[in-house]
């Protein structure tokens, strides 16, 4: 009788065991499937590991241009704010993100990243009434007008023929041009970089915007500095790109 007994208190000792080990290192719990790649749908946790390192944590810009910028946000459509962040920019250090053209995400996470810039930082009076020059031109605008535009606009920071003043850096550096598209100047001249205090287009010289033909031939000036062969040495170094310093 004792042996039954002590038998059946066992198994009833293993049974409880047993049951407080479903939280035990191995055992599968509720919620605890894993989450691939492409199911992530959180803007958030998107722009962080997809845009955050250029274009700055909460969108002020770094790298690249702010896309927290109201202003920006007001002259570029959702159907460009989409096709860059799938397609990136060729030859620029903007790279394509979608899955059809090379990248990580989805369609779907495309989706969630241009609508969330525009959800979390557009604002319906960014332009305050302002009209602003179009976002794109098929305008290849004239160099040699750009190049006094940039003198009446933009010479009192970034210095004469754009090579830096006391105010501002250089902006016909070859590695800075390279690294930019001529859409991208104009997005630039247009609505500044306000994280580093280049102001947009109204306020180069207060009173006096620029106008649409005024950007394209600024930019015309602009893309005309861009070297072809970017990252060679300095006319005048004696150096191939060979050799030692």
């Amino acid at each position: 009788m004792r042996r039954t007994f002590t038998t059946f208190g066992l198994m009833i000792f293993a049974c409880l065991n047993l049951s407080g080990c479903a939280d035990a290192p191995g055992q599968k719990v509720a919620n605890d499937t894993p989450i691939t790649p492409g199911a992530i749908s959180d803007f958030g946790v998107l722009y962080r590991a997809n845009c955050a390192g250029c274009h700055g944590a909460n969108g002020e810009g770094g790298g690249a241009i702010a896309l927290a910028d109201p202003v920006y946000l007001a002259i570029v459509d959702d159907a460009t704010l989409h096709r860059v962040t799938a397609n990136g920019i060729q030859g620029t250090s903007m790279p394509a993100f979608a899955q059809s053209a090379g990248g990580m995400l989805t369609d779907k996470q495309i989706d969630t990243i241009a609508s969330g810039i525009r959800e979390h930082w557009s604002k319906a009076d960014a332009l305050q009434g302002a009209v602003p020059p179009p976002h794109s031109s098929t305008d290849s605008g004239n160099g040699s007008r750009g190049a006094e535009v940039y003198a009446t606009h933009c010479q009192s920071c970034h210095g004469t023929g754009g090579r830096g003043g006391q105010h501002a850096s250089s902006i016909v550096d070859g590695s800075f041009l390279a690294m930019l598209s001529d859409q991208e100047l104009r997005t630039i001249v247009i609505v500044g970089r306000p994280e580093l205090g280049a102001p947009d287009w109204r306020a180069d010289l207060p009173g006096n915007p620029l106008s649409a033909q005024d950007v394209s031939d600024v930019v015309a000036w602009l893309a005309s500095q861009r070297p072809q062969f970017p990252g060679q040495p300095y006319k005048g170094s004696g150096k191939s790109t060979g050799e030692s310093p």
